[in-house]
C-alpha cells in the first residue's frame, strides 16, 4: 500500500503530461527507502515535494555500471556539476564507479534528469547513448556529522581501504557499510 501511495503521489505531479516511464525509474530508485520506511520511519522524507524538509544541503550517491567513453563521461559530469554548483567525488575502484553529490536538492534533482536524458557515454557499436545503467543508491539531506565537500574532484582508488577511508572521512562510515560492499558482489 506504501509503494502504491507513493507512486500517486509521483504521478500526481505529472498530470497530462506522459508519465509510465518517470514513474518506472521513481519507483527504481526509491523501492528500498519506500519499504524501509514501511517497516520504520525514515530518517528523512525524500518523497515529499516542496516541503520544508527539502530546503539545505542534500546528499546523493550514484552506481554506475561502467563507462566506455571514460574521458568525454568524466568532462560532462564535472561539467554538470560545475553549473549546477555541486561538490562530491567520482570515485573509480577496479569495476566499481560510483558519483557521490553534495548540493542544493533542486540542482540534485537537476543533475538526475541531465545523467537520465543526455547522452553521455558510448555503445558497443560507438554511438553516443543515454545512461541507462545507473542505480540511484542513496538520495538524503547531509546530516551534521557529514563533512562537506569543497568541490568536486574525480578519483581513483586502488584499493576497497582506500575508497573506505575516504568515505570515512567525510563522516559517511555508514553510508559506506551499506552501500559498497553489496556492489563487491
Amino acid at each position: 500500500m506504501d509503494v502504491k501511495d507513493k507512486l500517486l503521489e509521483q504521478a500526481k505531479q505529472h498530470i497530462s503530461e506522459p508519465m509510465v516511464h518517470d514513474l518506472i525509474l521513481w519507483i527504481q530508485q526509491h523501492l528500498k527507502c519506500v519499504i524501509k520506511q514501511s517497516a520504520t520511519v525514515c530518517n528523512e522524507n525524500t518523497f515529499s515535494k516542496g516541503s520544508s524538509r527539502e530546503d539545505g544541503i542534500w546528499m546523493l550517491l550514484l552506481h554506475l555500471d561502467h563507462m566506455r567513453a571514460k574521458a568525454k563521461y568524466v568532462k560532462t559530469v564535472e561539467k554538470w556539476t560545475s553549473d549546477l554548483r555541486l561538490t562530491g567525488r567520482l570515485m573509480f575502484m577496479g569495476k566499481i564507479i560510483l558519483i557521490l553529490l553534495q548540493g542544493d536538492r533542486n540542482n540534485i534533482k537537476e543533475y538526475l534528469i541531465l545523467q537520465k536524458t543526455s547522452k553521455v557515454d558510448v555503445n558497443s557499436s560507438g554511438k553516443k547513448c543515454k545512461e541507462k545503467m545507473i542505480s540511484v543508491l542513496c538520495e538524503t539531506k547531509v546530516q551534521s556529522q557529514h563533512k562537506r565537500f569543497e568541490m568536486f574532484e574525480v578519483k581513483q582508488y586502488s584499493t576497497l581501504d582506500e575508497l573506505q577511508e575516504e568515505f570515512e572521512t567525510a563522516g559517511l562510515t555508514a553510508l559506506f557499510s551499506e552501500f559498497v560492499p553489496p556492489l563487491l558482489k
